[in-house]
């Protein structure tokens, strides 16, 4: 005889769902808004594939939730989006914005399937990788296609292979050191790519902001996204690398909102969240010294700004609980 385990959620699985719903919930609202003013039928019909993706994870997460009676998260609604707001971004930011999100949702989907256990849950996220590697594939086409694709700096292919034989290999904290490896360089160029399109979107957000508090914070991430790149950008000037825009100039002058507060400050904490990953991911990958203390102070900077996005949205109200363990030292006092 065999039985079946019905596992209930863990820990990390819950944690994955949750944020999942509130990341599918944005985007929709983000794609709805993007579809109602783009103007190239190329890009419309991707956005469409794009927000049709989404809704039709909301109603599968909706049943995970509901299946280990968990309440379903409130996420973004209709509410937090204004379709008759005139054109916020250009066709060219809103298609770097989609394959900017299929990078990152790559990675989220990465780690979701890492720490699944359940084979539905686990199934659930294999299969949002594989679309979302799709979309990415073809956001990356219409790039090209569009002749608007940003590639990262070539660099001319070595005479023999070697081996480290000196400590300066490390580089110094200051002054001269060694030439940049190509995965400093794919470090350097990545990072500058997300603080670019990060900084337009900011812009954006800081014109139709209707919270003066919003606004001004979303100048400040403006400023800290344009500083990151000129550091960026400065260390692959230094071995005449190119640097590489993207369509950084692309936000129209409208001051008419497609979007609510709330979720303009979701978009800006999670944006703040994937470079903190991300420098972290680069400390421990580059060797030279100066860039691992850059990623440190850098990293440092956008944290006291998360905080200051956290706080920004407590006193709002905009800031949903996630699931939590339960505080037992609260309940025993009930006893």
């Amino acid at each position: 005889m065999t039985s079946t385990h019905n596992a209930p959620l863990s820990s990390a699985e819950i944690s994955q769902i949750w944020t999942t719903y509130q990341e599918d919930t944005a985007s929709i609202c983000m794609l709805k808004s993007f579809l109602k003013t783009v103007e190239d039928p190329d890009i419309s019909a991707l956005l469409q594939h794009a927000l049709e993706l989404s809704e039709s994870h909301v109603p599968k997460l909706t049943k995970f939730f509901t299946g280990e009676n968990w309440p379903v998260p409130q996420g973004f609604t209709e509410a937090d989006v204004n379709l008759s707001a005139p054109r916020l971004y250009t066709d060219g930011f809103m298609l770097h914005y989609l394959q900017m999100m299929g990078i990152l949702e790559m990675n989220a989907y990465s780690v979701a399937i890492g720490t699944a256990v359940r084979s539905d849950i686990h199934d659930y996220y294999s299969g949002c990788m594989a679309e979302t590697v799709d979309l990415h594939k073809k956001a990356n086409s219409l790039l090209l296609k569009k002749g608007l694709f940003v590639r990262a700096p070539e660099i001319t292919p070595p005479d023999r292979i070697a081996f480290v034989t000196d400590n300066n290999f490390l580089g110094k904290w200051m002054g001269d050191t060694r030439p940049l490896t190509a995965l400093e360089i794919s470090n350097l160029y990545a990072n500058s790519q997300r603080n670019l399109l990060g900084k337009s979107l900011l812009i954006g957000f800081s014109q139709v902001a209707s919270d003066p508090e919003v606004r001004k914070h979303m100048v400040k991430g403006k400023e800290i996204a344009e500083k990151h790149v000129e550091v960026f950008s400065s260390k692959l000037n230094q071995d005449d690398l190119p640097v590489s825009a993207t369509s950084d100039a692309g936000i129209t002058d409208s001051t008419v909102s497609p979007f609510s507060d709330k979720l303009m400050m979701f978009f800006t904490g999670s944006l703040i969240a994937t470079s903190i990953g991300y420098y972290g991911s680069s400390m421990s990958m580059d060797a030279r010294k100066d860039l691992i203390t850059d990623y440190s102070r850098l990293t440092i900077e956008i944290m006291k700004y998360s905080s200051e996005s956290a706080k920004l949205m407590i006193r709002n109200g905009w800031m949903e609980e996630p699931p939590q363990a339960k505080n037992r030292d609260k309940l025993a006092k009930k006893g």
